[in-house]
């Protein structure tokens, strides 16, 4: 793998995903712990926004939850469903950002990308609703050059990549599995650049993994949630968003670890 950036590279963002601090609460029914005391300590350590999944089901994020979320002086990406219901709610919210993602309600997380190339005329409403409310659309679709093409005709100004099979070739032991999921991230990465889009990337990024993901040039954000709010077991959120937000910085920087 390559794609050390200069060390002019603008700086990758670091979004933290609250869901599953609200996951552990709901196992109990009760009030502990606060997805929102969660973002309130994710940007003292560093975060620069907070990335909240109000999901069809609500196992997790509540409508309260996203409401109070809102009203910190903080960027919020509002992920949802492309769905009558999620849009009335994010065009009374207005947060910062809208990401739209796939979902199925067996589901345990998201699997996989938005279909953006197979819903272009439905997912146009959508962007021009948003960004009519002064919230910025993003899709969440693999880093398939065909669905950043679509995303780029519907007007959303953002795409995120879903770096999941990275992450889990990143388990194996196959040197050629990992290199064509990096280099199929890379590719997508940069067409979204050469084509006017912001690209972000997430889902399944840890300390072991994420630093050839942040050293992407084109890549300018990542979210990242699950595996955080589990290494908050041993070391502490506030620790483990600093040691994330070194490692990505590091990689911006050509240091990768």
């Amino acid at each position: 793998m390559s794609g050390n950036p200069a060390a002019s590279a603008p700086r990758c963002r670091l979004g933290v995903n609250i869901d599953h601090v609200a996951t552990i609460r709901n196992a109990r029914g009760g009030a502990h712990p606060d997805p929102v005391r969660a973002a309130e300590l994710a940007l003292m350590a560093g975060a620069d926004g907070i990335t909240a999944h109000l999901r069809e089901d609500r196992r997790h994020i509540r409508d309260e939850d996203v409401q109070r979320l809102r009203a910190l002086d903080a960027a919020l990406n509002l992920e949802m469903a492309a769905t009558e219901e999620m849009l009335a709610i994010a065009l009374e919210l207005r947060p910062h950002a809208v990401c739209l993602v796939p979902e199925k309600r067996e589901e345990r997380t998201t699997e996989g990308g938005l279909d953006a190339a197979g819903q272009e005329e439905a997912l146009r409403r959508f962007a021009e609703e948003l960004g009519a409310a002064g919230s910025r659309l993003s899709l969440f679709i693999d880093p398939d050059e065909r669905q950043v093409e679509a995303a780029a005709r519907i007007g959303a100004p953002v795409v995120e990549l879903h770096t999941g099979e990275y992450a889990e070739a990143a388990l194996s032991t196959t040197p050629t599995r990992i290199q064509a999921a990096w280099d199929a991230i890379d590719r997508a990465a940069a067409l979204g650049d050469r084509l006017g889009l912001e690209v972000h990337g997430g889902h399944g990024l840890t300390f072991q993994n994420v630093s050839n993901i942040a050293a992407i040039p084109a890549m300018r954000e990542l979210n990242i949630g699950h595996f955080l709010v589990g290494e908050a077991v041993f070391m502490g959120l506030d620790d483990a968003i600093r040691e994330m937000r070194r490692l990505i910085d590091d990689a911006r920087t050509g240091m990768l670890v």
